[in-house]
């Protein structure tokens, strides 16, 4: 069985270390899948790309641009996410913030989630958990419980790909493995579907439009 596994790059650069970064964790996912036996198919946004149809949206009541509707529904089709941003103002990113909310607020429902980031200094290390890390729990997403950031120095550096190994690892484990449990005897409220957001809504019956109209 193929799994999918959609990467968000945030970089605004080209080339970018966020992108360097987030290229080295889907390598390393593809990895982990691969030794369990499995199959796992990568698709990268850069959302550098999407930043005219991401601003568009914003400034049009919401209305997704053809590019942008394409993106949710990858989004909201893949079995996991690799989420990684550069580090603004000791957050993420505008860009990264700006896509995430134009998306379905079903659209991660219980999807595992791969927070990472890159900064130009360790000082901003924390932002895994004080940004991220809260922004995909809001959205209900399984966050790893490894992180990865890296900063300028740390590429090339050991303990770096050893941190990329464990998240890699982690996010493999809850691609591949199911729960274990025996379904089917109730409902399962933990349970709910993700949306894209941009499906149509079903039109009312012509009837419903015609009733009380006398003639």
């Amino acid at each position: 069985m193929t799994r999918r596994l959609v990467v968000l790059a945030a970089g605004l650069a080209e080339p970018s270390s966020t992108r360097l970064l987030a290229d080295q964790l889907a390598d390393a996912v593809r990895a982990q899948v691969s030794s369990r036996g499995e199959d796992v198919s990568v698709d990268v946004l850069e959302l550098r790309e999407l930043a005219h149809d991401l601003a568009t949206t914003m400034t049009s009541g919401g209305v997704p641009t053809p590019a942008l509707s394409r993106a949710r529904d990858l989004v909201s089709a893949a079995d996991g996410m690799v989420a990684v941003t550069p580090v603004f103002s000791a957050s993420y990113s505008g860009l990264f913030k700006m896509f995430v909310d134009a998306l379905d607020p079903d659209a991660l429902n219980g999807m595992p989630v791969l927070v990472a980031a890159t900064a130009g200094t360790a000082r901003h290390s924390l932002v895994l958990d004080h940004a991220l890390r809260p922004l995909f729990t809001y959205l209900r997403a399984v966050v790893v419980p490894t992180g990865v950031f890296a900063a300028t120095e740390d590429f090339g550096d050991a303990g770096l790909e050893e941190r990329i190994r464990r998240a890699a690892a982690e996010l493999a484990a809850l691609l591949v493995g199911g729960s274990g449990g025996v379904g089917g005897f109730a409902p399962d409220l933990a349970t709910r579907p993700r949306r894209s957001g941009s499906e149509l809504p079903e039109p009312p019956a012509f009837e419903s439009l015609l009733r009380g109209h006398a003639g």
